[in-house]
């Protein structure tokens, strides 16, 4: 089994392991120059070498593909440790939502739970590993659950086929590399992989990005995986549909779909990642349009049939990949 990265990767650190690794071959002690044959065989003692070989143990091919996953993970993404605060008051598991995740592992006797947050659409019925990076989500799991593993969903601290299934709750477009993590869901997962995930040409058609919000339907479209890139990652790949519902629980940005009002609350929008990684001026002004066409009536005109609708397809996606 390879190292596992920890949740907040520091490359300085992974930097000055390479470098302490090459001292202790110099000096031969047996430990480090065992290291350096069985990752790095016939190459030089060297500072590269030794790279290679903190690289290699922690499941890279090389230097640069651990640098450059370290580097994308301290510089861009939404940091939960930041905007957790005060999330599971917004964000409960739906239900429904819930009935459908449940139904999509199937026979799963254990699950791991990539990206688990406060434990939302959790199964409650069998062993759950849950793996987090941020301390914030972490600490508002309830008691009930088992507490999370501190990790990211690049590098997950299993062993090769722990578990029958990996699921994965609105997560993979904060991931550093989507694709190496994928990767690892497969690793670890012996029968399938369930990812609940969002399909960014649905959704645009919806009042929410079309009228107000275009720049996260942007970021979406560049975050999201698409069926292509999940199947060329996990294999022939089942997408189901799954209506939200007008009285969602859960408030992600989507659920907003019917109840424009909730966008006018800071904390609802605090708890979605979508405006969380959208710039504060143009979220101020996407919020004072919406609040002007509401006062003014204009949104009802436009959109209040939705109002009395039970559901609605707003891009919400369950993907099911059978691996066996």
């Amino acid at each position: 089994m390879n190292s596992a990265l920890p949740a907040h990767p520091d490359l300085e650190h992974l930097r000055r392991q390479a470098k302490h690794l090459l001292l202790q071959a110099q000096a031969g002690e047996a430990d480090a120059v065992a290291r350096l044959q069985a990752q790095a065989s016939g190459l030089p003692p060297a500072l590269a070498t030794a790279q290679l070989v903190i690289a290699r143990e922690h499941g890279f091919a090389s230097w640069a593909q651990l640098k450059s996953l370290v580097t994308a993970m301290a510089s861009g993404g939404v940091r939960y440790d930041a905007i957790g605060h005060g999330y599971a008051d917004y964000r409960r598991a739906d239900p429904r939502i819930a009935a459908a995740v449940h139904a999509a592992l199937g026979d799963a006797r254990t699950v791991v739970n990539v990206g688990a947050g406060t434990g939302s659409y959790e199964p409650a019925d069998r062993p759950v590993i849950p793996i987090e990076p941020s301390t914030a989500m972490s600490r508002q799991r309830p008691p009930a659950l088992a507490p999370a593993v501190l990790g990211v969903a690049e590098s997950l601290p299993l062993a090769d086929g722990t578990v029958d299934a990996a699921m994965a709750v609105l997560t993979v477009h904060h991931w550093a590399d989507p694709g190496r993590g994928l990767a690892e869901l497969v690793r670890v997962a012996r029968r399938r992989v369930v990812l609940l995930t969002i399909d960014p040409e649905v959704e645009a058609g919806l009042w929410l990005f079309d009228d107000y919000l275009p720049d996260i339907l942007a970021q979406d479209r560049r975050d999201f995986p698409t069926l292509a890139h999940l199947t060329a990652a996990l294999g022939p790949t089942r997408v189901v549909e799954v209506p939200v519902p007008r009285d969602c629980t859960d408030g992600f940005l989507l659920a907003f779909w019917s109840r424009p009002e909730a966008v006018l609350d800071p904390a609802a929008r605090a708890a979605t990642s979508g405006f969380a990684r959208m710039n504060d001026e143009r979220e101020a002004a996407a919020v004072a349009r919406l609040a002007r066409d509401l006062t003014s009536g204009a949104w009802d005109r436009a959109h209040g049939h939705l109002r009395s609708l039970p559901t609605l397809d707003v891009g919400l996606r369950l993907a099911v990949t059978e691996l066996t």
